[in-house]
C-alpha cells in the first residue's frame, strides 16, 4: 500500500545550460464527478498553472474553470479527434509548455479520450504526471457492499442486445466484480441482459448520480433490479454505473463461494482453526465445513509454496 509522502507536489530544479530545451509536461486531470468540493488542491493548482486544457468537452469544461475563477485557453480532445489533435498538442509539449488533460467528469481514458497522447507522450519522452481525483468506478465499488478487492472495468456495454448478450457471455464465468457504466435509455434493457445470461440471483448495485444532489444506489439481484428499473422512470435517469458480483467457482453454490473468499484472506493471518471459525460465521456454513476447506487451501498453498 503507497504511504502518503509528506512533501510538497513541487519538484527540485535541475540545473541546465544556456542552450538546454525546456520539456514540457501532461498533467492526466481529474475533475469532479458531480460535486464541486470534490476538486483536489492538486487539482485546482494543474489548471491554473497550465498553458493549455485539453478537454474532451469545451463547454463543460470552461464552467467548471469558470467556478473554479480560472480562464484558460481551450482545445477540444474527443473520441472524434484525438488522432488529429495530437500532434499540435505533441509540438507544445515538445516547445515547453505544460497541457492539462481533463474529461467530462472524473478521470480521463476511463471509457474517456486520452489514451493516444498520453501514449503519444510518453513515446516522445515527454514527462506524463497524474493527478488522481474522483472516479465514478471506485466511488460505486466502495460503496456497493460487494467484494472489491479483485474487479474488472468493462466501461459500457454495447448498444444492440444481440452484441450485449454476446460480450457478457464472455463474462459469464468472471470470478471478479465487474463494473460497467450505462447510458439511462438503455439501463432496463441491460439489466434485463444481464439477468438473463448471469441468472436473475446474481447480486448487484446501481449507483446513479453518484456525488450529485439526486444521489441513489440501488441494491438487489438482476432480476429485481431489472423490474425496478422497467418500472421506475426516475431510476433511468442521470449518471449510471453498475457493479455485479463475479460468478461463482464452476459447481460451488453462493455461500461456498463466500467462505472461500473468506478464507483465502483470513488464512494470510491466522491460522486455519480461527480462519474457519470466522469464515463459517461469514458464509454461515457449519464450523467443520470451514476447517475441511481451510486444510485444503493451505495445503494447496503449501504444495505452491
Amino acid at each position: 500500500m503507497h504511504q502518503p509522502a509528506d512533501e510538497s507536489d513541487s519538484r527540485p530544479s535541475t540545473s541546465t545550460t544556456a542552450n538546454a530545451v525546456r520539456r514540457g509536461r501532461l498533467e492526466v486531470v481529474a475533475t469532479p464527478i458531480g460535486n464541486l468540493s470534490d476538486v483536489s488542491e492538486r487539482t485546482r493548482a494543474s489548471l491554473a498553472a497550465a498553458d493549455v486544457v485539453a478537454a474532451e468537452d469545451t463547454r463543460r469544461t470552461l464552467k467548471l474553470l469558470t467556478a473554479l475563477g480560472l480562464a484558460k485557453p481551450l482545445v477540444s480532445l474527443h473520441s472524434h479527434n484525438e488522432t488529429q489533435r495530437v500532434p499540435a498538442l505533441l509540438s507544445r509539449l515538445e516547445a515547453g509548455e505544460t497541457v492539462a488533460l481533463v474529461s467530462d467528469a472524473g478521470t480521463p481514458l476511463l471509457s474517456d479520450p486520452g489514451f493516444e497522447l498520453v501514449r503519444a507522450a510518453a513515446a516522445a519522452g515527454i514527462e506524463v504526471r497524474p493527478i488522481p481525483g474522483p472516479s465514478a468506478i471506485t466511488a460505486a465499488l466502495a460503496i456497493a457492499a460487494l467484494p472489491a478487492d479483485r474487479f474488472c472495468f468493462e466501461g459500457f456495454l454495447p448498444e444492440k442486445s444481440r452484441e450485449r448478450r454476446a460480450r457478457l457471455a464472455m463474462l459469464a464465468d468472471e470470478a471478479r466484480t465487474l463494473v460497467f457504466f450505462e447510458a439511462p435509455h438503455r439501463l432496463s434493457e441491460g439489466l434485463s441482459d444481464l439477468a438473463a445470461t448471469f441468472g436473475a440471483a446474481r447480486p448487484a448495485v446501481v449507483a446513479r448520480e453518484l456525488t450529485k444532489l439526486h444521489e441513489s444506489v440501488y441494491r438487489g439481484t438482476l432480476g429485481e433490479l431489472a423490474a425496478r428499473a422497467a418500472a421506475d422512470p426516475d431510476m433511468q435517469r442521470g449518471e449510471l454505473t453498475l457493479v455485479v458480483q463475479g460468478a461463482a467457482h464452476r459447481g460451488e453454490p453462493a455461500d461456498t463461494q463466500l467462505l472461500r473468499r473468506a478464507l483465502e484472506l483470513l488464512l494470510r493471518e491466522l491460522p486455519p482453526g480461527k480462519a474457519a471459525a470466522l469464515a463459517a460465521q461469514l458464509a454461515g456454513v457449519k464450523r467443520s465445513e470451514a476447517y475441511e476447506l481451510a486444510l485444503q487451501l493451505g495445503s494447496s498453498r503449501t504444495e505452491r509454496g
